[in-house]
């Protein structure tokens, strides 16, 4: 999407607590690109807290609430959403065309400036192999079937997907620029994984293709950002 180095970085707010993620935004809005959000914090607030947010100095907000529903039910979730004006959203691609083609239908009724990117997730980085074959009855590979479900999103019109570091080279393959890849699960060698499964450095996924690292707790509980970004090998301000 023509994007700065710069702006590659996302600050993952994972908290329900509207004063830490405003705190949290005045201390990182000029070391990231944009923030998101999820369940957590929209749930406890409604979304009027992205305003709020805004106000604080979030020029972008990433909403990651993974609709997954029938296409109507979608449609009109995104056009909430949209009302809102957040930069980026996400829908599962397992709900289907007709539910990612409601999705889009909706979203460009919206003029060029203020239409919501749409990032379609296909395997959660929490899942491994074993969970995806054994107890979700899915027999491709995990890169596999992200390949299939990211070219059927991107058939559907749908901006970008999102998918861990170990598989930014394999999609990158399937969706070309200017489609959008989203990588969270970024972590330092070494450093404890805690919930995710497939993970990987910031380095290797954008020398692999990808557009924006999401990063969590490992800057908001950072007490020199510039620091901790140099430590991920990102210079000032999320530049590679």
């Amino acid at each position: 999407m023509g994007e700065s180095m710069e702006r590659k970085v996302i600050c993952a707010l994972d908290t329900s607590s509207k004063s830490e993620a405003i705190d949290a935004v005045h201390r990182l809005k000029d070391h990231v690109g944009a923030f998101k959000i999820g369940h957590a914090l929209t749930l406890s607030h409604g979304l009027e807290v992205i305003h709020a947010l805004n106000a604080a100095g979030a020029k972008r907000i990433f909403l990651d609430l993974k609709f997954h529903d029938i296409p109507n039910s979608v449609g009109l979730a995104v056009k909430q959403a949209a009302s809102y004006g957040v930069w980026m959203m996400t829908l599962h691609i397992a709900g289907g065309p007709a539910m990612m083609t409601a999705a889009v239908e909706e979203a460009s009724t919206y003029p060029e400036d203020q239409r919501p990117l749409l990032i379609g997730v296909s395997v959660l980085t929490s899942l491994d192999q074993h969970v995806v074959t054994d107890h979700l009855g899915i027999q491709r590979s995990i890169p596999e079937h992200m390949k299939y479900l990211s070219q059927l999103a991107v058939d559907c019109g749908m901006d970008g997907v999102v998918c861990s570091p170990q598989e930014v080279k394999t999609l990158r393959s399937v969706v070309h620029h200017p489609c959008v890849i989203v990588c969270p699960g970024i972590r330092l060698e070494g450093v404890d994984t805690q919930d995710q499964r497939r993970v990987g450095s910031a380095t290797q996924a954008l020398c692999d293709g990808a557009d924006y690292l999401v990063m969590g707790r490992s800057l908001i509980k950072s007490q020199n950002p510039t620091e901790t970004l140099l430590q991920y090998g990102l210079g000032k301000a999320g530049v590679a």
